[in-house]
């Protein structure tokens, strides 16, 4: 077999496609992760795998949510999290101020998620810096500053004191929802012109009252699929850190077709680690070893799959209640093999149906462009079959919580 030969017909740009998705584990990882296991029995050597994974599962998002009382923050919080005011491990929601000190709460799956409902402002002596020196600003990775009429100059004060102290602040204009019931009244109501005209009534009391380019992102908590959400999670994903980015797309709910494709994108940047990681411990010559990792792998990511994409039973059961439909009725909706269940009869048919794909020239160009992996046989089939098997699974689910989606907002599938 040439190696050198073998990737004559590969493009520049798909080697490095390939390198991207190895880079995300460094090379130290690796040998300490294979140092570990080859001296371990199996399942030790699974643990240890499973362990390393969790790793990326600690890094933490935390989101300050800010306004003046009656605002709507405490609701946005719930809503950030997919939760109703009134279900378990909600915010507490009130016509006055509820919040008297930093409370955080913790997103319902992602527990590194924290959403903090902070106490109000807008008092006669509100002053920014004390304000942020008690909430203690420095653990935040962003601020949201809410206004449910127009935004004042406590607004302004906090957003500059913010900017000065290098955070990030999003300005949210929330309860759309009101303001909207109430202009259809009128005989020539236009919804468009009406959400231009709120925006840049906004924008226009920001310049007047000292930010010179504002952006306001209109929002409803009890429709938060609708109006400017999509805008709003381009911003904060775009000024966050790369590995925060991934958090925020897993942690957002699973309301729109656009978050929707954008999970499917942050968990397929995913898979090129977890195929290294099959890779790597097809190396190591532990009898069983790697069939056994691969399924845990496996099996790991694809639960990963039905929870951000809200395909879990629970999750379900919440869409069944807003939208009216039977869980039956949305689980017809849903093709993947794995649909019925997550077990290891269904992950072993899906690994056998991978393993038929993995082709000789596929075997030589993930060879040859991985060196991590080298010339060894056993490692590169390893890439390709686990790849394969994830990359199956996500576009089948992703395709699955798009058509539950759409039926669930009434769109026809």
């Amino acid at each position: 077999m040439d190696l050198n030969s073998s990737c004559v017909s590969c493009s520049e740009t798909e080697k490095m496609d390939i390198l991207e998705e190895y880079d995300m584990i460094s090379q130290e990882d690796l040998d300490d992760i294979k140092e570990s296991i080859s001296t371990q029995d199996l399942p030790s050597a699974i643990n240890t795998i499973k362990d390393y994974l969790k790793k990326q599962d600690l890094v933490e998002l935390n989101i300050g949510v800010t306004g003046e009382s009656g605002s709507g923050k405490s609701t946005f919080v719930n809503a950030f999290r997919g939760l109703g005011d009134e279900e378990e491990g909600s915010a507490e929601t009130g016509p006055v101020e509820t919040t008297m000190e930093p409370e955080a709460y913790l997103h319902p799956k992602y527990k590194n998620v924290k959403v903090w409902d902070l106490p109000g402002i807008g008092t006669p002596n509100f002053k920014a810096n004390e304000y942020l020196e008690l909430v203690q600003f420095e653990r935040y990775d962003f601020f949201i500053i809410i206004a449910s009429e127009r935004f004042r100059e406590c607004h302004t004060q906090l957003a500059k004191e913010i900017k000065r102290m290098g955070k990030t602040f999003y300005f949210v204009r929330s309860k759309i929802d009101s303001t909207i019931t109430a202009e259809k009244r009128k005989k020539n109501f236009d919804q468009k012109k009406t959400l231009d005209t709120i925006r840049d009534d906004c924008k226009n009391g920001l310049r007047k009252i000292g930010i010179e380019d504002p952006v306001v992102f209109l929002i409803s908590s009890f429709e938060l699929g609708k109006y400017d959400l999509n805008q709003l999670q381009e911003r904060m994903e775009k000024e966050l850190p790369q590995h925060k980015r991934r958090v925020l797309m897993l942690a957002l709910p699973n309301i729109t077709l656009e978050i929707n494709e954008k999970k499917k994108k942050a968990l397929e940047a995913n898979i090129g680690k977890v195929a290294l990681l099959s890779a790597l411990v097809a190396t190591v010559p532990v009898p069983g070893l790697s069939v056994a990792v691969d399924l845990v792998l496996v099996k790991k990511e694809i639960e990963t799959y039905y929870n951000a994409f809200g395909l879990d039973d629970p999750s379900l059961q919440k869409l069944c209640e807003k939208s009216g439909k039977t869980i039956e009725e949305l689980k017809s909706l849903m093709k993947s093999p794995l649909r019925f269940g997550i077990n290891m009869a269904s992950l072993v048919s899906l690994l056998g149906a991978a393993s038929v794909v993995v082709a000789e020239n596929a075997v030589e160009y993930v060879m040859s462009v991985i060196p991590i992996i080298g010339s060894l046989v056993a490692g590169g089939m390893s890439y390709v079959t686990t790849s394969t098997m994830l990359k199956r699974a996500l576009n089948d689910i992703a395709e699955d919580a798009r058509n539950v989606l759409m039926a669930s907002v009434g769109t026809p599938v």
